[in-house]
């Protein structure tokens, strides 16, 4: 590809974008710089889209957002008489701005479009989209990855994101489009007037709401409970909705961590606006040391994802995704029994790569537990399984290890906002017990055997780096290892191949999970993840250990680790 004849065209096409035209400015003597703007199309993945905010097209700009907004509007268009869709934005950098380019290129192509009026959490749109009765949804977002991001996450109609089939036949729209010449746009301010696009009204925010509260189990735990709390959105989109619900719920103690309480695409105090890393904590940690909270809670900048850190033995321990997940589900499996609201036959939902300890949870309490592949949109699409069988009651409890929770199916994507209540909740609820969560946890690797979870994350950046996540995928498919610290490697299961080969046999089983790039090797009380990432340019491995004791367990994990580097390297 001739990257200069790209950087002139979109000198020429883009003349009017200031920014743009400053950036590609900056560049035009780095040939390194130009190449990685221009050597791709921003890909369209499962899901929705992903990537560096800039100019080209390997990048997240108005023309791209456009192009990608098009595609949909053809599909819509194509399979559905008077579409309309939702759309929903969060914190980050230039994230109202492509909100509105999608509306506008909505509006222009006949969709009609029900818009937040200010940044709203993930989960909202998943709701807005079955309220408001929407063809489509659309959250402008990165989740939670550092401020040179953003992309944006696409909907059906069921709430739920994009199946692979419809992201196929979407995909298919998106490429035959020219991001400049072929996608069609009317200003904002007109589709405004002509009521192409509306405001979505302060209703359906008190309607999402109520659905939350409605998934509490003890709902007047926090009255004498003396439950103190500090909560961080991380400059991001939970501060309303979280402080609601926690308000509604009667919890009054909450203080907030001002530094970070409104938004703020650039993450001046959290670079990585991840729940999972300790240092967004930090800020928090510093309140904590006058007031002394039972809990720290933060969300990630589009309020799916919930991170917790407690006080325990006078020290803030954070806890994993894993434990987190797994404290849920004992406690809703067993106060739910214990009231009586439990159905007659629950089912859970996780992720492949999320800890075998639910299946332990739930054999305690007869819960059928379905194993899928990694994504929140699969439990989602689990849930819309249930609904249409006539058995949506089925669903208690669904959790991934990357800290995303959801209890109930009034939304089908993770919920930070019922995570925080029920996390509160429960932490209130063992505390009048004289219990830490730790505490509880301890109980339950006591009972079960201990767990130990790595999630280790691999980087290549840039086009060499893309053709490196290839080739270590292909060696690893190729020459698979068959023993991991010691432990004969029993079963291999090839998501992408759709078959499971049994090592000793030679035998090949189909799986019926959906295709994906994603290979699992188990032995005997160990497991090894492998898979790039869909959205950013990473390979992902997760291990998990168990044994008798922890100390045996997270050995075995610290040896398997070493070995995965040597197929990264």
């Amino acid at each position: 590809m001739d990257f200069f004849r790209q950087l002139e065209l979109w000198h020429q096409k883009a003349s009017d974008d200031i920014d743009l035209i400053d950036e590609l400015n900056s560049i035009k003597n780095n040939q390194d710089e130009i190449a990685d703007r221009f050597f791709k199309e921003l890909e369209f993945g499962t899901g929705g889209l992903r990537g560096v905010i800039g100019a080209g097209s390997n990048r997240v700009n108005i023309y791209t957002i456009g192009k990608a907004t098009q595609g949909i509007c053809d599909y819509l268009t194509a399979n559905f008489k008077n579409p309309s869709v939702c759309i929903a934005y969060d914190s980050r950098i230039k994230s109202d701005l492509f909100a509105k380019r999608a509306a506008e290129v909505f509006s222009a192509n006949g969709v009609r479009v029900y818009l937040y009026s200010e940044l709203m959490p993930t989960p909202m749109l998943s709701y807005a989209v079955r309220k408001l009765k929407c063809d489509a949804g659309v959250v402008v977002t990165a989740s939670h990855n550092p401020a040179k991001y953003n992309g944006y996450k696409v909907y059906g109609s069921d709430g739920c994101q994009l199946t692979l089939e419809a992201s196929e036949v979407v995909i298919g729209h998106i490429n035959i489009i020219d991001c400049f010449d072929d996608v069609k746009a009317v200003s904002f301010e007109k589709a405004l007037v002509d009521g192409m696009i509306s405001y979505i009204s302060e209703d359906v925010i008190d309607c999402y709401l109520d659905e939350v509260s409605k998934q509490s189990i003890n709902s007047n735990v926090f009255n004498g409970s003396d439950l103190k709390v500090i909560y961080t959105p991380l400059h991001g989109s939970g501060n309303k909705p979280v402080r609601r619900i926690l308000s509604k719920m009667g919890l009054s103690d909450v203080e907030i961590v001002k530094e970070q309480e409104f938004p703020d695409g650039n993450f001046p105090t959290a670079p990585f606006p991840n729940p999972e890393i300790r240092q967004v904590f930090e800020c928090a940690l510093h309140m904590a040391e006058k007031s002394k909270p039972d809990l720290l809670l933060a969300t990630d900048p589009d309020c799916d994802r919930v991170g917790i850190a407690v006080l325990h033995n006078g020290e803030y321990v954070m806890m994993s995704g894993n434990e987190v997940g797994i404290l849920l589900l004992d406690y809703i499996l067993k106060e739910r029994k214990n009231k009586g609201t439990l159905p007659e036959c629950p089912a859970a939902i996780k992720t492949i790569v999320t800890t075998n300890l639910a299946k332990k949870i739930c054999e305690k309490y007869n819960c059928q537990l379905f194993d899928l592949l990694t994504g929140f949109k699969f439990i989602g699409e689990q849930i819309v399984f249930f609904e249409k069988d006539g058995e949506e009651n089925r669903f208690v409890f669904g959790f991934e290890e990357s800290y995303g929770y959801l209890a109930g199916s009034y939304v089908r994507d993770k919920d930070a906002v019922v995570g925080s209540m029920l996390i509160c909740e429960m932490t209130a609820f063992y505390k009048k017990q004289n219990k830490t969560l730790p505490e509880r946890m301890k109980e339950l690797y006591d009972e079960h055997g201990y767990y130990i979870n790595l999630h280790l994350n691999y980087e290549y950046e840039g086009m060499a780096g893309m053709q490196k996540i290839v080739q270590i995928m292909q060696k690893l498919l190729n020459n698979p290892p068959l023993s991991f610290d010691g432990k004969d490697v029993t079963d291999i299961i090839d998501y992408e191949a759709s078959e499971s080969l049994c090592i000793k046999t030679g035998v090949k089983t189909k799986i019926t999970l959906p295709r994906s790039q994603v290979l699992h090797f188990i032995m005997d009380g160990a497991e090894v993840i492998v898979r790039p990432s869909g959205t950013e340019p990473k390979i992902k491995a997760y291990v998990e250990t168990n044994a008798d004791t922890f100390e045996k367990a997270q050995e075995c994990a610290a040896a398997i680790e070493k070995e995965i580097m040597k197929f990264m390297e």
